[in-house]
């Protein structure tokens, strides 16, 4: 794996008596997406704000590209990028114009900032609206024009805080095309998000935040594993549900659950069931499937097993 570009060691963070972070711990290779999921109020704007520079810890260390957030802070905010919530560009000027002036506010040299916007308007198919005014620009078009500004001094990270909220399909792809291209360059990502497709899209990582720390790290596919795949009946007759239950109870040693009138559900725990096996015991059983299926958990159950909790933290 690349050496971490980006490492966070027991932050602890607290407002008045709310423990926003509780010795966070966090490490992300150069070159990566890392996904930073958790329910909200576990800790996640806290650790990016920290690592951007934005607030310091109360306790613990983090460093971006071998810069210390708190000693060399200025040094890490020539390092990083960072694109908010909501798009954080003016209206009343054109998209070419938002470029050179955050090219200008960088103190690029003026013939410099003007190539530089050209070149991220171009890279980003956004030519052939440089010169409308913002405001005449689509969600997913302030969206880009917003991401691209947060790149003019090509920065090494770029923390992206739910990039695509209000989105629609096509302009959500338009926006993991262009993080994509970001990464292939070499730019590591650090992104915040609540559409955990779109963390299983673009992630190479994932961290798990919960109760202010990281309870849980791995690539999409690890995190899975750690539920198992799960089999899915659906009868043909929802007066043999019975039967049925019974049947895959000894089959997988695992009592199924329901999720419907004529459907079952039992997670598999690593043994090697066949589906002909299992449609051949049922018959043996008089249980009649109308469909039997073998399905991978989504990135949405692997987070509500991991943060189930009774008390939330803000």
């Amino acid at each position: 794996m690349p050496d971490p570009i980006v490492v966070a060691e027991g932050l602890h963070k607290s407002f008045g008596d709310t423990h926003a972070l509780r010795g966070l711990d966090l490490s992300v290779p150069r070159g990566t997406v890392c996904g930073v999921l958790g329910p909200n109020g576990a800790g996640k704007t806290t650790a990016i704000r920290i690592l951007a520079t934005l607030s310091d810890p109360d306790a613990g260390h983090a460093r971006i590209a071998g810069h210390d957030v708190v000693r060399e802070a200025d040094q890490v905010r020539a390092s990083i990028g960072l694109a908010g919530q909501y798009a954080a560009v003016d209206e009343k000027l054109t998209g070419r114009g938002n470029l050179r002036m955050f090219g200008r506010l960088y103190h690029l040299p003026r013939r410099q900032a003007h190539r530089r916007a050209d070149e991220l308007l171009e890279r980003f198919g956004l030519m052939d609206a440089a010169d409308r005014p913002v405001l005449g620009y689509s969600g997913g078009m302030r969206r880009r024009l917003d991401l691209i500004t947060c790149l003019i001094l090509r920065p090494e990270v770029l923390f992206l805080d739910e990039p695509t909220t209000g989105l629609d399909p096509r302009s959500r792809g338009e926006i993991w095309d262009s993080i994509r291209e970001l990464v292939a360059d070499g730019t590591t990502v650090l992104l915040t998000t609540q559409y955990l497709d779109e963390a299983d899209q673009l992630a190479d990582d994932i961290a798990v935040i919960d109760h202010g720390q990281v309870i849980a790290t791995g690539t999409p596919d690890e995190l899975k594993a750690t539920i198992g795949d799960r089999l899915d009946v659906t009868l043909e007759n929802p007066a043999a549900l019975p039967a049925a239950m019974t049947v895959l109870n000894t089959l997988t040693g695992t009592d199924p659950t329901t999720t419907g009138a004529d459907r079952l559900s039992v997670a598999l725990s690593g043994g090697r069931l066949r589906l002909a096996d299992i449609v051949r015991e049922l018959d043996r059983a008089g249980v009649v499937a109308a469909d039997v299926s073998l399905r991978r958990p989504t990135l949405d159950e692997v987070f509500l097993r991991l943060t189930d909790r009774k008390e939330t933290v803000r």
